[in-house]
């Protein structure tokens, strides 16, 4: 693989550990900014609102520009985002500084998994993807427990100034290792021919595979310190252990689907699928037994990443007809599902399983994404 693909998954590794970093941080967020424990997740929803929105318009308004120079600058907007809200004394403009670094790394994503394609043959995407997302599930497995510490040990705004300083050597490695004709990103068409590709029946029918399985994973993740606390009985430390677990199950299931994803995508969706149904209930019955959770934390990381990273290559496949545009329409796909999925969680703390209920809304959203696999199979079939 070229060495460009590393340095993005460096960029991408910084990016990650922010996006994951609230599973560790909101009780303590929750407390220090006067607000309740379900409010204080919707930052997880606001992050990912902003980049589901923000993947396609910041990918359309980039395609003009050379690809290393827009790289480079979501990388400094993110830092900066960073650095207002590790300052924010109100919810609020914490809130808002979380959508902005949404946006940044909306463009950024969006930018990268195209120039990511453009780096390699064509029938390696997925081995390629698999790279740019070991960056975030290095971040999983390091990044975001480091982060929950450090929140534990210095309070949530050290984690916050971390990740902006985090940002600077990625920006470097950006602006020295890619070179300018390798990560162009300059339009080579008109836009219009590139957004009518989401009218093909094929394209979103995946995309709302990977939104409901991505919903699935952020329902329970963002949600997972309190299971570890309040139901296992675990110290605040243990929270740590359970996300490096759920990292080192994340980078397996990324490291499986990147050598399946190009040639046996149905064998992992099919065997990952059911599994994943399975593994959200169970969690929620033993989630008082700490080994038990914490061995279901980790399979339950493997199997989220090994079927959201098949569905992303899919989207890139299905997508080729949109060269500039086909990264974004992946990044807002499982966006969709990460600003759903704590929405859904959120409701369901307030219901009749309390703190579990997360883990129960995530096995409700797979089951939906069973359903709908059926009509994408008939649809692939057709074609």
């Amino acid at each position: 693989m070229p060495l460009a693909l590393y340095l993005l998954a460096l960029a991408v590794f910084a990016m990650g550990t922010s996006e994951f970093m609230l599973a560790g941080l909101v009780p303590d967020i929750a407390s220090d900014l006067g607000v309740t424990v379900g409010t204080a997740g919707l930052l997880t929803s606001a992050f990912a609102l902003g980049m589901a929105i923000g993947a396609p318009l910041m990918a359309a308004l980039a395609r003009n520009r050379p690809g290393r120079s827009s790289l480079l600058g979501f990388v400094l907007l993110f830092a900066a985002a960073h650095a207002v809200g590790a300052s924010a004394s109100g919810f609020p403009v914490l809130c808002a500084t979380r959508m902005v670094a949404a946006l940044a790394n909306a463009g950024f994503l969006a930018v990268a998994l195209t120039t990511a394609g453009t780096l390699v043959p064509p029938d390696r995407k997925g081995r390629a993807l698999a790279v740019l997302l070991s960056g975030t599930t290095v971040a999983t497995v390091a990044g975001v427990p480091a982060g929950a510490l450090l929140g534990t040990l210095l309070g949530w705004r050290a984690t916050f100034w971390a990740v902006a300083v985090l940002c600077l050597p990625a920006a470097v490695g950006i602006l020295r290792g890619i070179p300018a004709p390798a990560a162009a990103g300059g339009a080579t068409g008109a836009l219009r021919p590139e957004l009518a590709q989401l009218r093909r029946p094929r394209l979103l029918l995946v995309m709302l595979l990977g939104a409901l399985v991505n919903a699935a994973t952020f329902a329970s993740f963002t949600f997972l310190a309190p299971v570890v606390t309040a139901v296992a009985g675990l110290g605040e430390l243990w929270v740590s252990v359970a996300l490096v677990l759920f990292g080192a199950g994340s980078f397996v299931g990324v490291g499986v689907a990147g050598r399946l994803a190009d040639r046996r995508p149905g064998l992992v969706l099919a065997a990952g699928g059911p599994l994943l149904l399975v593994g959200w209930p169970a969690l929620a019955l033993l989630a008082h037994r700490p080994v038990a959770l914490l061995a279901l934390v980790f399979t339950q990381g493997a199997l989220s990443f090994a079927l959201g990273g098949t569905l992303i290559t899919r989207v890139l496949y299905e997508a080729a007809g949109a060269p500039t545009m086909a990264g974004s329409y992946a990044t807002a796909a499982l966006n969709v599902g990460a600003a759903a999925g704590p929405l859904v969680a959120a409701t369901a703390l307030t219901g009749t399983p309390g703190v579990t209920g997360p883990l129960w809304a995530s096995g409700a959203l797979v089951a939906v994404a069973l359903a709908v696999a059926v009509p994408v199979r008939a649809v692939r079939a057709a074609g």
